[in-house]
Formats: structure tokens, sequence, C-alpha cells
């Protein structure tokens, strides 16, 4: 802890004037000239309170702390490793005027102590860039990206974006990718990926394109021909990860140690990675079932139902009866029921038959309507020109050899 009984500007000796110009120091849009500051992280177990200690804090602004309701700030949420700073008066008595909790790399929350407490609910100035990435296969499309210090995200976005046209668990040594994307960045760090502007991937001998156009409601991804290449469901309800166990008539079962049908397709992944609904729809289970661990099961429409076993713990809010939408997250990998290790199984009904959830055949989205083909078209062609504007793969690997 620092001292306060010191000034945080230099001294001036004695019997001499110094005038030296004011430059105004600015942190988290605040004025912090003559305060003294520390950083810190939030430690495992830590309390909120447990911030503040070493400092004096109003009696009445500690009352208020411990009076905030949830809505306007869940102690909750405090999260180990997130960051916190501290910014001190320079008195005999480390008086404390304010707190900055950083809830996130964007979000932030400042708690102004005096007299009083008041919060202020900020964020930092989001900057987006266009950018662009292409890579060949040697392993993995995961492992390609990665290698190239480029966000996970983007992998999750290139997968749900073609899931329906490339079987990404299958793809061939030489297979290479273009994808022009837009990248967020807060104080100069990446952060997030934004709109992605344009794909090229060349799987075998075929040629794969998506370039997002909006009809009207909202943005949608197309091939050269206008065609949709999005299906009413994601391809897969976890982040893209490997296939542990495919649908199966005839498998040998790990736990039962028995040959029996499994008829589901199993994906490994961490305990507590979000499990997603790959579509809209209506919760028409929820809980524990033996086998199948915590599992939720979601009705789509009168022909589609998908089911997620061996969850750690539900999503928020997530019980019978509940609308979800596509994407939000209903649960948590876990391995509950009879599972060896962490992972969903993945089911998927049609008609009230199970089947094969990568191998059923969806029906696409809507082409574009006729009377916006000519916007479209410039869509593509600008698509087009910024994928052609970036160095293929291909050669560039050869050159390197």
């Amino acid at each position: 802890m620092i001292s306060c009984s010191s000034s945080p500007d230099s001294t001036v000796q004695e019997n001499e004037v110094a005038v030296q110009p004011f430059y105004p120091k600015i942190q988290y849009s605040m004025l912090v000239n003559n305060l003294f500051s520390e950083q810190h992280r939030v430690k495992k177990n830590q309390q909120f309170g447990e911030l503040l200690q070493g400092y004096k804090v109003s009696q009445a602004a500690w009352g208020q702390l411990n009076t905030l309701k949830r809505n306007q700030f869940d102690f909750r949420k405090v999260a180990v490793g997130n960051t916190y700073t501290l910014f001190i008066n320079p008195d005999t008595v480390c008086s404390l005027k304010t707190l900055v909790y950083e809830m996130n790399q964007v979000e932030y929350v400042i708690f102004h102590f005096s007299d009083s407490l008041r919060l202020e609910y900020c964020q930092k100035e989001i900057t987006i860039a266009e950018k662009n990435i292409s890579g060949i296969i040697e392993n993995n499309l995961s492992e390609t990206i990665s290698s190239q210090g480029i966000s996970h995200e983007l992998t999750n976005r290139f997968v749900d974006i073609l899931g329906w046209q490339v079987d990404f668990y299958r793809l061939q040594k030489g297979d290479y990718f273009k994808i022009v994307y837009r990248e967020k960045s807060v104080e100069g760090k990446p952060f997030g990926i934004g709109e992605i502007l344009a794909i090229y991937f060349r799987h075998g001998d075929k040629d794969y394109w998506a370039v997002p156009f909006d009809q009207g409601e909202g943005t949608d991804y197309f091939d050269l021909s206008g065609n949709s290449i999005r299906r009413a469901f994601l391809k897969y309800p976890i982040e893209f990860t490997h296939i542990s166990s495919r649908y199966s008539l005839n498998r040998f079962h790990p736990v039962l140690k028995v040959n029996r049908p499994h008829l589901g397709t199993d994906l490994s992944a961490a305990t507590g990675t979000p499990i997603r609904s790959v579509g809209d729809g209506v919760v028409v289970e929820a809980g524990y079932n033996g086998g199948s661990g915590n599992y939720v099961k979601v009705r789509h429409n009168g022909t589609y139902t998908t089911g997620y076993l061996h969850m750690s713990r539900f999503g928020a809010g997530i019980k019978r009866g509940v609308s979800v939408k596509q994407g939000q997250v209903i649960g948590f990998v876990g391995s509950t029921g009879w599972a060896t290790g962490p992972h969903l199984c993945y089911r998927f009904w049609k008609n009230g038959i199970q089947v094969d959830a990568l191998k059923v055949q969806i029906p696409p989205a809507k082409p574009v309507k006729t009377e916006m083909m000519a916007n479209y078209e410039c869509s593509l062609n600008e698509a087009v020109k910024k994928i052609g504007l970036i160095a293929n793969p291909i050669k560039n690997d050869l050159a390197a050899r």
C-alpha cells in the first residue's frame, strides 16, 4: 500500500520558485492529477469490501455500498483476475476518491467516494479495423488460424457460416482459405471479431464462397449465385472442437461395456464450455435423467427437435416451457450421467426419429430476392475484389519451401 504522507507531485526546494506547465492526466475519462493510484487484480475468494481495506471511506458511503441492489451492481459477479484501480487523495488518512472495477475488456464501473456514493457505468472506446487472413490446412482449421495469433472466435464464426457446406471434421491437407473481417480492439488490444466481410474456401477440388448481404431482415450469407448458405440451425452447438464419437447403430459403450446404438454425436470440450441451442424453439425437457445426466431438449417446430446431454449445469432461466433463440446458451459442458469425461452428446430428431445431426438435410434459407440481385451483385463484386487482393497462401507456402 502506498504512503499518503507525501505529495504525488515532485517537491520544490525551500525559497525556490518553480513554475511548471499543467498537463491534464486522464484515466478512465477522469482527471487524476494530484491523485495516487494503485492497480490490482481480484484475488481468489476476495470480497469486494476487501478491495478497499487500508483506505478511508466515509461512513455514509460505506452504508450505501452495503445496500446496493443487484440491478445497480452485483457483487457476486466480481471475478477473479479482473482489474481494479484505486485513486487516493494525497492526505494523511489515505481517503479513497474513486475505485474503478473493470467488468471486462470494454465495460467498467466507477465508484465515486465522497460524502456519499455514486456509481458511473462506462465503456472504453472501441476501434474497428478491417483485417484479412489466409492459411493452408495442415492438421485442422482451429490450429491453422490460432497459429497466426487470431482469436478462436474467428474459427467459430467461420464454421458457423460454412458449416452446412463443408464438413470441417473431414478437411484435407492442402485445403486453404481467405477471410476478410472486422476486428474490434480497445487501447490497441484486440478483443473481438466484428462482421465477416467475405470468405473464400478451397476444399478438395471445390470452391466455397460466403458473401454477407442484408435484404431487410438482417445480414445473411450467400454464394456466388445468390443462394443462401445458411440453414435454420447451427451445425454445431458448441465451439468448434473435435468429435470423440459419431452417430452409430452399433458402438461399444465405454461405460456399459456392451455394443449398442449411439444415436448422438459426442463433442469433446472442457467442463464449463457454453452449449448453444442450434435454433429457435421451446424447451420441452430440462432436468436430470440417469445416463443422460443433466440434459435439455428443445422442440424447434413440428419436424425438428434437438437434445443436449451430460451438462454440468443449466443456462440461466432454462426450464421446461421457456422459449430460446438460436445461439442462446442453454447449459454448460460436463460429465454427468454415463460419461467417462467432459463432453456434449448432441442428439437430433426429425419427425420423432433420431437421425445423424451432421448428415440431416436441412432446407436452406431463401435466396437473394430477384429485385435485390442488382444490389447483391455490387456487394459480391466488392467481396470478390477484397479476396483477390489477398495473396494466395499456396504460392506463399511453396515460395517459403
